[in-house]
């Protein structure tokens, strides 16, 4: 028999063409489908109820010095609270320990002046740095992972008077529905980046469905909350985190006041 040489080696380079085509063309499809699939991740951020934290529903904490909120002198000021019920230092049971950046020296009292970043006191004694004026005090018992106790004993709130003819440049009615923010706040890193607390204190009004509300925008994406309730944020990404939250009545207008718009960053590393 004879072979026919040239053309069975030119069919077998055809085979060899076809072959590497198709899997040239395999690679780009899945190239495109791989890139694709990149360019629809997207972090999506979640606002969930947090559950599971002990009620402390007999907690209570009392200002004891300077009981008149007078202080005669701006600068270094001495401040004595008296706690029931609760105990300072301790670390609180529950899942929530594990879940969320919790302090190692356990439960604190959470001091805030004019609606600034908090102080955490483990002592219910301590001092502070307060300038001459019209201030704004809130100190309210705090779970050991920032989370506020809520009942109506575990909150002081005081208007100070510091040094001679003090001035009111905050505006402060003392009897107006407030919003005063706690969480969250600073840096975290790692697990604690998982979970964060977003927790606030509301005074002289309630939230509800209805009526008041926070409105939460973090990052740009709005949360409307209608009860207060502490919260976890979930999915956030890595780097600066913008949280702002807002006092709203009924059809979403802000409510007056001057701690009732407020604004915070944290940062978030791997």
């Amino acid at each position: 028999m004879k072979r026919n040489t040239p053309q069975i080696f030119a069919m077998l380079v055809l085979v060899a063409l076809t072959l590497s085509c198709k899997e040239q063309k395999k690679d780009a499809v899945d190239g495109k489908t791989t890139d694709e699939a990149l360019e629809v991740i997207d972090i999506t951020i979640e606002l969930v109820k947090l559950e599971g934290s002990p009620a402390y529903e007999n907690a209570a904490l009392e200002l004891q010095s300077p009981s008149d909120g007078m202080i005669a002198n701006g600068g270094e000021a001495n401040f004595a609270f008296t706690v029931s019920d609760y105990e300072l230092g301790a670390q609180t049971e529950g899942p929530n320990t594990e879940k969320l950046a919790n302090s190692g020296k356990g439960q604190h009292i959470h001091f805030i002046l004019n609606n600034q970043p908090y102080s955490a006191h483990y002592e219910p004694a301590f001092s502070k740095e307060v300038p001459d004026g019209v201030h704004h005090l809130v100190a309210f018992l705090s779970r050991s992972y920032h989370e506020s106790v809520k009942n109506e004993n575990s909150v002081v709130v005081k208007k100070l008077e510091v040094g001679t003819n003090p001035k009111d440049e905050i505006g402060l009615d003392m009897e107006a529905p407030t919003l005063i923010y706690s969480r969250p706040k600073g840096e975290y890193s790692g697990a604690d980046t998982e979970n964060l607390l977003l927790d606030f204190f509301v005074l002289n009004t309630t939230l509800s469905e209805d009526g008041n509300k926070v409105r939460a925008t973090i990052n740009g994406e709005e949360f409307m909350i209608s009860e207060w309730a502490p919260h976890i944020v979930k999915g956030l990404p890595m780097g600066e985190v913008t949280v702002q939250l807002e006092l709203v009545d009924a059809e979403g207008n802000l409510i007056p006041g001057p701690f009732n718009k407020v604004v915070r960053t944290v940062t978030l590393k791997p």
